[in-house]
């Protein structure tokens, strides 16, 4: 699982990746959780080898803070959120997925990618643990997005980001894989 490389989990806390050479953008997926279902990692990763060639994408799971019956999920949540602070860089365009930001559809993800790569930052797409992100971590974001109003599981709503990624990239440069 951890390890580097841009088709498989790209880093634990505190282990960094190469940027591959002449890559545009690139953009991180940084998550809460580290023990995702083998299912939802062969999906993710699937997707990921499939871009590798056309998008530096990759993905960092951060572990989640310490929850324990009774204890207060304000702690965990502060946890969570000094990781996230770690691995951002004060150029980074951040993102927070979270079900009140904004429900962009496939062609304005698609445009949205576009106009992030005209940006000439990096992306860095933050999804939080159980209990959401920290306000400190929110406040960093740039933009918040929303994949559904419905509440997916964590493991769910890495596999949609990261296949939507992938969708987004298909229609930028004319690849079949989307139909309208």
């Amino acid at each position: 699982m951890g390890g580097c490389g841009r088709w498989r989990v790209a880093a634990r806390v505190g282990i960094p990746c190469e940027r591959p050479q002449g890559a545009q953008l690139r953009i991180r997926v940084l998550a809460v959780g580290t023990k995702l279902p083998r299912w939802a990692q062969e999906a993710c990763n699937d997707y990921l080898s499939r871009l590798k060639a056309s998008l530096d994408l990759s993905l960092v799971e951060i572990p989640a803070g310490r929850r324990t019956a009774g204890s207060d999920a304000a702690k965990a949540v502060a946890q969570e959120s000094a990781q996230f602070a770690a691995l951002l860089h004060p150029k980074d365009y951040a993102v927070a997925l979270d079900e009140r930001g904004r429900e962009p559809g496939t062609r304005a993800l698609s445009g949205w990618l576009e106009a992030r790569r005209s940006d000439g930052r990096d992306v860095a797409l933050l999804i939080g643990g159980p209990d959401g992100l920290g306000q400190a971590v929110r406040d960093r974001c740039q933009e918040s997005l929303s994949l559904s109003k419905l509440t997916f599981p964590h493991a769910i709503a890495r596999v949609v980001l990261i296949e939507q990624l992938y969708r987004a990239q298909t229609i930028l440069v004319n690849h079949p894989y989307h139909r309208d």
